[in-house]
């Protein structure tokens, strides 16, 4: 069943300003609830850290690649975002994206671009407006367009969305048979890193309206998760990195406790105290940025997008 949400059919707006916290979601919720369909598939970065009750995150597929790509007008073929002429204008809808890269190419201007792939690929090919666009790499690669890829924006240039480059399934919580059967689709790897971006967005109460991004690695049972909050223009930002151990043994946790679920995600098959050690994760280090700050760099932030 296809369907169109909000978010597909406001196109003039630009998705900061629109203030609707389920843009991607409501209407395909709203069919979910009428028992139209049994399961929407997501990107999970356009799901809240809170789901509407009655509803859970049955699988989180394995994560495509989570960095940001720029795509270049075809006049600027074979470049970097460096090596482009002073005052190019670059094409996102990303605050998270702009806050990052205006700090660290300053000599270039950003611009919101809005629509879905292919109409921004299109306004890029066919105007001069945008000497670039940015948009996240696994998008691309879905579409089968990674050769349009002409950069990669790694964790030192921009870090990238909660959950961004993992697809969600959402179902009815209480639906058992649909819930057992997606969950086959879990990537455990993803799911804890998911868990953990998650934990730092909500503690932090972040959304579309701020910049707040992550950068998370999974390796020998340790869990690294950064995170970072920025003013508007980049100038002011706050950013840290922890690392906790998730190497638990799978017990069968039947019983009351079997559809725990952590910041909307139920994964009946990865080991509960690893999924509650990513989720402390992501609180603890989001706590850690709001005593230095975060708090007031954020509030400045949403008070300056509501004011644009």
């Amino acid at each position: 069943v296809a369907m169109s949400t909000t978010g597909d059919k406001i196109l003039d707006t630009a998705l900061s300003k629109i203030g609707e916290k389920s843009l991607f979601t409501k209407e395909l919720e709203n069919a979910l609830e009428r028992n139209e369909v049994d399961l929407v598939v997501h990107s999970l970065k356009d799901l809240p850290t809170s789901l509407p009750p009655g509803f859970t995150i049955g699988a989180v597929c394995k994560r495509e690649n989570p960095l940001d790509a720029v795509v270049f007008h075809p006049k600027n073929c074979g470049k970097t975002l460096s090596l482009l002429p002073e005052k190019s204008v670059i094409g996102t809808s990303s605050l998270r994206r702009a806050a990052q890269l205006k700090k660290k190419f300053p000599q270039l201007e950003f611009r919101d671009i809005r629509g879905n792939l292919n109409t921004r690929l299109k306004k890029l090919d066919e105007k001069e407006d945008f000497s670039a666009i940015i948009l996240a790499a696994a998008g691309l690669k879905r579409m089968g367009w990674e050769n349009r890829i002409g950069q990669l924006l790694g964790p030192e240039d921009c870090l990238y969305a909660v959950g961004q480059g993992a697809l969600a399934v959402e179902v009815r919580a209480k639906d058992q048979e649909i819930l057992n059967m997606v969950s086959a689709l879990h990537d455990a790897d993803t799911v804890l890193c998911c868990i953990a971006e998650r934990a730092f967005m909500k503690r932090l109460e972040g959304g579309c309206s701020v910049p707040v991004a992550v950068n998370t690695l999974l390796k020998d049972g340790q869990l690294y998760l950064t995170g970072a909050v920025y003013s508007l223009d980049g100038s002011d930002s706050l950013k840290e990195t922890m690392q906790t151990s998730v190497r638990y043994p799978h017990q069968n946790e039947d019983g009351p406790n079997d559809d725990v679920q952590h910041v909307g995600i139920t994964a009946k098959n990865v080991p509960g105290q690893a999924q509650e050690a990513a989720e402390n994760l992501g609180v603890e280090l989001a706590s850690l940025l709001l005593s230095k700050g975060a708090k007031h760099i954020l509030s400045v932030a949403r008070q300056l997008n509501d004011a644009r």
